[in-house]
């Protein structure tokens, strides 16, 4: 544009985006100082894409508004309220509430973030959708949630975005890897050229002053005095000891100073409003004293949209720092006056009215508190709550407020506020420290340091027993104590710590609350109650599109763990990992994370399991929630394992046992085993298999409130019929089936049945299990239907029934290669060969060997004993030791050490079985 001096390559690059956007999307950020003429340039940039035929959508980051939710969004999609109303219902109702254009609760952020999506999409039917952000490091976190979403979605669609931010400031999408444009300050020649253009009678002692002070930056070289004068120094003789900033602000404030009261009342009002919807402020204020400060150019009215702005965030900052406390005051009631409709803005701007405690205030900012924690944005309820406790009318309602923000500070990591915060409580009212809250925190706290699970158990036990809540289970603070100690029964892992928690289920009125009663049927000993609660989680589980509390989502995912209905959680799961890596609540984003590894290593999904278990780790640092990092080390083990790196899986578990022993953390002290399981299992050392699968649960017994206890079942029953154990194989699967383990997922039961074949061998338990391989749900479970598979072929091919152990070796092999499960691949392999498998183009037998001479050949080549070889082939040691002994002649070798060069000498291994 002619009036943009110098900045001709930002324009270049500009303009090449917005031709990408019509055809693919994308986003755009551009980064400079303050005053350096991003603004401008993206004004330059609406005004490309509307001679383009782009649909323009701009709005601007507020720091007066960047803790109100959802405010820089009202702003961006104002216009598009009757497009709003064409969504379909559920996307409708969830801009429209957050929005602000209607009442309800406030949707979950990844609703919202769906919502404005199908919006854009929809909208960019007609034409391309243009987003432009200006101030982008003020944007409100919830709106970044969703900013940041359509900026990494945006090359899916139609849809652009270009955000400025300031140098030296974070934003939403620095995490979005955007492609960057770096304003840098104006040459000399193009600064000298917009002087000369602006102010074309300047006396050359000034306008040389002028391009001395402003350095390149062109807001300074057009807002500052043009009476400057060649000897205007300051009084060191230097021409910038006053930084550039300030020189700024103090121009824009004398021009604020010359206007009338009302004016300068107005824009104060404009400034702490923040959204500049001249409807709203019209119910506020007579806009027509508007008018003076549109002629000193420090404000502009956008006809299209009728948004009032300012022309710079520092005519902002000067209008506050030249106003009275008591003017700051009026300007907040009057906003909260005129903000009936929007109950968390109007809190907020009562709170800063307030000059001393008032509940009524606080009663509104408590609710505001857990509307925004009920959206992810934990640190926002933080600040809310302790407004909301400074605020209250006596020491208990400002300890029980301060005790709550503890609560969520300690379960969101932030372990050194929450302690100060819980001392303040407990300072306040010295009888807050067995509140709820105040236990909870405290608990929390103490398992994320070095205290013992045991203790943070009992503080929290004896808070609910004593609790002056009446067991009701209505009662937040209630609610939160017993999901608490969901966990800490869990860490326990005794029937002691859970006959507590059971007692105190039992003492709710009238009932449990439905995520609640859920979770405790199926998380803590789910063979015995997981059953009975199917159907209560199939309906929790059908309503999570419509569900807007995103702590519920995740405690939905961790009942959903040992009925194995993670996958129809992946999605919410997905989302709210996104919102944690927008900087949203890490408690929750960790949890999702759980989930979904869990999900993927059961499905076969091992690459992506480990690079998310690694994130896990990473963010369990970061964030301070270290009590969780030993759940992403198991993650990381039974892959290790499954993927034959023993070593790894064991030292993995051996991390998690030390961390868990001393501070009584039976449960991981229990999943410890299962990686150590699977690892000897896949080196086919099935007696420490069998015994670290026992040590999860003894033959014969599913062991009370160790739910692991589930996955380990195969794991022991092929181990113990590998080293002849085959009284305890049966009476594992006695056990299985008088809990009725089928009966609480598909997987149970094709485990189940899989077990069933292998120790009740009979014709009614292999058609069973084949009739249950044989449908499309078994395929979902890669890991286990392959080795179910691999260990019935080993029975059938026994039986000399070598077409239906192919059958089922083939499809094993597809599966283990899949997932590069390399131990397992390894003896289909081998049992492929001893079923007479040969590729398309026959091997050539080295020595003429037997298919079971090569077989016992290659184990021992590669490293196994007699007994090894026996266990693994279902042979006496004896058997192999004649096998060997006739094997070394033919490949001419006389020891184990030479069968190796012998083997390799004929060729590689066979890459079709």
């Amino acid at each position: 544009m002619d009036d943009l001096f110098g900045r001709e390559a930002e324009l270049s690059i500009i303009s090449r985006f917005l031709r990408s956007v019509r055809e693919h999307g994308g986003a755009l950020l551009v980064r400079g100082e303050s005053g350096i003429g991003k603004s401008a340039l993206l004004s330059a940039t609406a005004a490309f894409a509307a001679l383009d035929g782009l649909r323009v959508l701009r709005a601007a980051g507020s720091e007066f508004e960047a803790d109100v939710s959802y405010s820089f969004l009202n702003q961006l999609l104002l216009s598009l309220r009757a497009e709003v109303r064409q969504l379909p219902s559920s996307s409708r109702d969830a801009l429209t509430i957050a929005l602000g254009f209607g009442p309800g609760p406030t949707p979950a952020p990844p609703l919202i973030g769906d919502a404005v999506l199908t919006l854009l999409t929809r909208v960019a039917e007609h034409a391309p959708v243009l987003l432009i952000v200006d101030d982008v490091q003020w944007v409100d976190r919830a709106s970044a949630a969703v900013l940041g979403l359509v900026a990494q979605r945006a090359a899916d669609r139609p849809v652009g975005v270009v955000a400025a931010a300031t140098t030296g400031t974070q934003n939403p999408l620095d995490r979005c890897g955007l492609t960057e444009v770096t304003v840098r300050p104006l040459t000399p020649d193009s600064s000298a050229r917009l002087v000369d253009a602006r102010l074309p009678t300047l006396p050359a002692q000034a306008r040389q002053r002028l391009l001395d002070l402003a350095q390149g930056n062109p807001l300074a070289l057009i807002e500052l005095p043009v009476t400057l004068s060649g000897d205007d120094h300051e009084p060191d003789g230097r021409p910038d000891v006053v930084p550039l900033s300030e020189r700024l602000q103090a121009v824009f404030a004398q021009r604020i100073a010359s206007l009338p009261d009302a004016t300068r009342r107005l824009l104060l009002l404009l400034t702490f409003e923040g959204s500049g919807d001249a409807r709203v402020l019209g119910g506020m204020a007579d806009l027509t004293a508007l008018a003076p400060a549109e002629r000193a150019e420090l404000v502009r009215v956008h006809e299209d949209s009728g948004r009032v702005v300012f022309r710079h965030p520092l005519i902002r900052s000067a209008i506050v720092a030249m106003s009275t406390h008591e003017e700051r005051r009026t300007a907040h009631l009057t906003a909260a006056g005129g903000l009936s409709t929007d109950p968390e803005r109007r809190s907020r701007h009562l709170a800063v009215a307030a000059s001393g405690p008032d509940e009524v205030v606080s009663g509104h900012l408590d609710e505001a508190a857990h509307r925004v924690l009920r959206q992810g944005d934990s640190q926002a309820a933080i600040a809310t709550l302790i407004r909301a406790a400074e605020l209250s009318a006596t020491p208990g309602d400002r300890a029980r407020r301060l005790a709550e923000a503890a609560y969520i500070g300690a379960e969101a990591g932030g372990s050194a506020d929450a302690t100060t915060l819980l001392t303040d409580a407990a300072a306040t009212s010295p009888g807050t420290a067995g509140s709820l809250h105040a236990a909870a925190a405290a608990a929390l706290l103490m398992i994320n340091g070095d205290g013992d699970v045991h203790t943070a158990h009992r503080l929290l036990a004896g808070a609910i027993e004593a609790g002056d809540h009446g067991w009701r289970a209505d009662d937040p603070a209630l609610e939160e104590a017993m999901h608490t100690m969901v966990l800490l029964s869990w860490y326990a892992g005794t029937a002691e710590h859970w006959a507590v928690f059971r007692r105190a289920m039992e003492r709710l009125t009238p009932h449990p609350p439905d995520v609640l009663s859920v979770l405790s049927r199926t998380f803590p000993d789910p063979v015995r109650t997981g059953a009975d609660a199917r159907a209560d989680l199939e309906a929790l589980i059908s309503r999570l599109s419509e569900e807007t509390d995103l702590t519920r989502i995740m405690r939905i995912g961790t009942a959903s763990v040992y009925l194995d209905r993670l996958g129809d959680n992946r999605e919410y799961s997905w989302l709210l990992i996104g919102q944690g890596r927008e900087g949203g609540a890490p408690r929750l984003q960790l949890s999702a994370l759980m989930h979904l590894c869990l999900d993927d290593f059961l499905t076969g999904r091992w690459e992506e399991s480990e690079e998310l278990a690694h994130e896990a780790q990473k963010l369990c640092s970061t964030s301070g929630l270290t009590f969780l990092n030993w759940y992403f080390l198991y993650n990381r083990a039974i892959v290790a394992a499954g993927r034959g790196r023993p070593g790894e899986a064991f030292e993995l578990a051996d991390e998690i046992t030390h961390w868990a022993l001393p501070r009584g953390v039976a449960g991981a002290v229990a999943i410890a085993h299962h990686p150590r399981a699977l690892a000897a299992a896949a080196e086919g050392d099935f007696e420490a298999a069998f015994l670290h699968a026992s040590a999860v649960s003894p033959p014969g017994v599913l062991a009370p409130y160790v739910p692991i206890s589930t996955w380990v079942m195969f794991d022991l029953v092929e181990a113990a019929l590998r080293t002849g154990r085959t009284a305890e194989a049966r009476a594992h699967g006695d056990a299985m089936r008088s809990v009725g383990v089928a009966e609480l997922s598909w997987r149970m039961r094709l485990i189940q049945h899989g077990v069933d074949a292998l120790v009740l061998d009979t014709d009614e338990a292999d058609a069973q299990l084949e009739e249950t391989l044989a449908d499309e749900q078994s395929a979902r479970w890669v890991f286990e239907a392959s080795r179910i598979r691999l260990a019935f072929a080993e029975k059938v091919r026994r039986r000399k029934d070598f077409a239906r152990a192919r059958t089922h070796l083939l499809a094993a092999h597809a599966g283990f290669d899949a997932m590069g499960a390399e131990p397992w691949l390894a003896r289909t392999v081998v049992e492929l060969r001893a079923t007479g498998y040969r590729p398309v183009i026959a091997e050539q037998q080295p020595g003429d060997l037997t298919a079971q001479e090569l077989e016992i050949a290659r184990l021992a080549a590669g490293g196994l004993t007699n007994k090894q070889i026996a266990e693994r082939l279902y042979l006496s040691h004896r058997t192999v030791g004649a096998h060997l002994y006739r094997i070394f002649p033919k490949l001419g070798v006389s020891s184990r050490a030479g069968l190796r060069d012998a083997l390799s000498a004929h060729g590689p291994e066979d890459p079709g079985a």
